[in-house]
């Protein structure tokens, strides 16, 4: 039996069948079509000629008289084999037997229902949406029963959130309509002056003598006055080849190193003064700290009372890392500022150099004469005589009697500015 031949044709690639479009073919997602004579199709192109990503972007409409269906070359919907392979359609001429081949371009026709919107709104809908609200519907369909009962807690969290913000913007609206904004503004300044009372010690203001205004007992209880006795030792025997060592060493601020220098020779006098110079010498110390990691305040050498003494009256507790530590707040380094100021003035009969105080604290001027203000300090100038016969100019704080009117810190003025 002979071999059936078949006839043959000729290949002639034509390009696309229109300027920059190319043919369509279609395939449908829920099924073959049964009477293609009944579909009306309707092409729509981009008119954005400009960005070229756009230029080719198309969508498909088929309606018949009982669904209709669209399709589209871009977006979450088309098609991946559109980029990965190419599409041809051959259109055979019997006559001449020459098959003129086009560019095609395959449409994945999906049913449009009525109550569903055009693929494009739910697409601008996704993008608005946050890389957290991503995340969150991604473990709503797929997540563990862990990452879910999270998800809830987090969210019933977030409502408990925004309740509380608005109780409390509430509560805030109400508290200014009924008590106006100027009597806000007064309280908040009474509450400035009462912060500065928090770290001054208690002050005697109609004391009949300089020592009665801020007491020697509010710095130094008996007990405490007593345990320094000790430690003091060193300073009380200090001669001057120790004190040049000191200045040598740089191991005591200048504060310390002059008042050392003024000891009395008096027994009684010098073992008081050595008390309290060690004393200081501590509190200047233990204000360069910030936080005290130990359970001796300043190593060993230092009296358990005083060490509880340092602790309780000049650190605020705080929990970090699961352990509770030992914090210095700059409303803590004020209230020592404001007990060196007062233990110096009783050692240097109640008038001292405020700059060189405030250089040995690493305090700016201004902020230890708004202290030293506070503290109701009489403030003045005077020449001090350096190496090589410089002079500059030094401010001294004196605590006379009767005390000049009480200032408070310049956050009060600046608060008047704000409003």
């Amino acid at each position: 039996m002979a071999a059936e031949i078949l006839p043959s044709a000729r290949w002639q690639y034509c390009g696309e069948p229109e300027e920059s479009q190319r043919a369509v073919l279609v395939q449908f997602s829920n099924g073959k079509l049964r009477d293609p004579g009944n579909m009306r199709f309707t092409l729509y192109n981009s008119t954005d000629s400009t960005n070229p990503r756009k230029r080719g972007q198309r969508i498909l409409a088929a309606e018949t008289d009982r669904l209709s269906y669209v399709g589209n070359n871009f977006g979450a919907g088309a098609l991946k084999c559109n980029t990965l392979c190419r599409h041809f359609v051959g259109i055979l001429n019997k006559t001449s037997g020459q098959m003129e081949v086009y560019d095609a371009e395959l449409f994945n026709m999906q049913p449009l229902f009525a109550d569903e919107s055009i693929e494009s709104e739910p697409t601008s809908e996704s993008q608005t949406k946050t890389f957290r609200e991503k995340m969150d519907s991604c473990i709503e369909a797929f997540g563990t029963t862990k990452q879910k009962r999270a998800l809830n807690s987090r969210r019933m969290n977030k409502v408990g959130s925004e309740s509380l913000t608005l109780a409390v913007a509430k509560a805030a609206e109400d508290i200014i309509d009924t008590k106006g904004v100027e009597a806000l503004v007064s309280d908040a300044i009474q509450d400035d002056l009462q912060d500065d009372s928090l770290y001054l010690p208690p002050c005697y203001a109609d004391a009949a003598k300089p020592e009665d205004v801020y007491k020697f007992e509010d710095i130094l209880s008996s007990a405490e006055y007593d345990a320094l006795k000790s430690p003091s030792e060193t300073f009380r025997k200090v001669t001057s080849e120790d004190i040049l060592k000191m200045i040598e060493e740089n191991s005591h601020c200048l504060s310390v190193i002059e008042a050392l220098k003024s000891l009395p020779s008096n027994e009684e006098s010098r073992d008081h003064q050595a008390r309290c110079i060690w004393f200081l010498d501590t509190l200047i110390k233990f204000r360069a700290q910030k936080v005290i990691k130990r359970k001796s305040a300043l190593g060993p050498g230092i009296p358990h009372i005083i060490n509880s003494k340092l602790l309780k009256q000049f650190t605020c507790l705080t929990y970090n890392n699961g352990s509770l530590r030992n914090l210095i707040s700059n409303s803590m380094k004020a209230k020592i500022t404001a007990y060196v100021i007062i233990l110096a003035l009783h050692i240097n009969n109640f008038q001292i150099d405020l700059t060189m105080l405030q250089r040995d604290l690493k305090l700016s001027e201004k902020r230890m004469i708004e202290i030293a203000k506070a503290m109701r300090l009489k403030i003045s100038k005077r020449k001090v005589s350096l190496a090589a016969g410089i002079e500059e100019d030094h401010r001294l704080g004196t605590l006379s009697i009767p005390l000049p009117p009480a200032q408070t810190l310049d956050r009060q003025s600046k608060r008047k500015k704000i409003i």
